[in-house]
């Protein structure tokens, strides 16, 4: 008896944490993605959970089985999953670029299986994730995604709910999203648009030679040369971002602090 009056309590305490380290396990880049598992998550999310003890305690925890016990759970699984969506937000932006790329010299039709998102994708794509997988642990994305978890039970205490800015500002940062991939093909973008304008020109200016049956090979070659030189600049412009996306969490944890 003794031993399940100590147990209880202890998984009633190890609960709110687990929802939402687990929340933001899922949606989270890297750990959140196909090729790791959910046994995983869960194995990591209970380990983290423990270390986060010192941080989660409460003066009342609420009923699990209550109706105020679910909604504090939805609570944990919203705050979670919002800030691993905001740290992929980066990674989004890597994938976009190559998907990007990947249209406009032709390469969208090469599909191969993607194990990390588990679904069949074009290879630049592939090539544009495993980088951004590499810049990620190189950063040490893990740890900082580990910081921000313990500074949001400070900023969010368990019960104590979110507010509503949380989701404004991650739902108004899905623009900046679009328009970063955009900025970094743009180079890939114009080199190619500059090849197929000068090759429709020198086919109506000799319609004979038949240029277009070069112009998919060139067009390639073209944007595979600017493809590597744009893979140089992805590491500083995915720090670059990271930062900016960890600076906005922060503001969030500010103002939640001053409520």
């Amino acid at each position: 008896m003794e031993l399940v009056g100590f147990l209880l309590p202890l998984m009633n305490a190890l609960w709110w944490p687990f929802c939402r380290i687990m929340a933001m396990l899922s949606t989270a880049p890297v750990l959140g993605e196909g090729a790791v598992p959910v046994p995983v998550r869960a194995l990591l999310s209970v380990a983290l959970s423990f270390m986060m003890l010192p941080v989660t305690k409460v003066a009342t925890m609420p009923d699990p089985f209550s109706l105020a016990g679910v909604v504090t759970m939805m609570e944990q699984a919203v705050i979670g999953g919002v800030i691993g969506l905001a740290l992929q937000f980066a990674m989004a932006v890597i994938t976009m670029l190559g998907f990007i790329a990947s249209s406009q010299i032709g390469f969208s039709m090469a599909q191969m299986n993607d194990p990390v998102n588990g679904q069949a994708s074009d290879v630049v794509s592939g090539l544009m994730s495993l980088v951004a997988i590499l810049v990620f642990f190189g950063i040490d994305g893990h740890l900082v995604l580990m910081g921000v978890a313990g500074q949001s039970f400070k900023a969010w205490p368990i019960g104590a709910g979110f507010g509503p800015m949380l989701l404004e500002a991650i739902a108004l940062n899905v623009a900046w999203v679009f328009s970063a991939a955009v900025l970094l093909a743009l180079p890939i973008v114009f080199s190619t648009m500059v090849v197929q304008i000068g090759f429709g020109f020198l086919n109506r200016v000799a319609p004979s030679l038949n240029l277009f049956s070069l112009g998919f090979s060139l067009v390639t070659i073209f944007g595979l040369l600017m493809l590597v030189q744009v893979v140089r600049f992805i590491p500083e412009h995915y720090v670059s971002m990271t930062n900016q996306i960890l600076e906005m969490l922060q503001d969030q944890m500010r103002m939640a602090h001053g409520r």
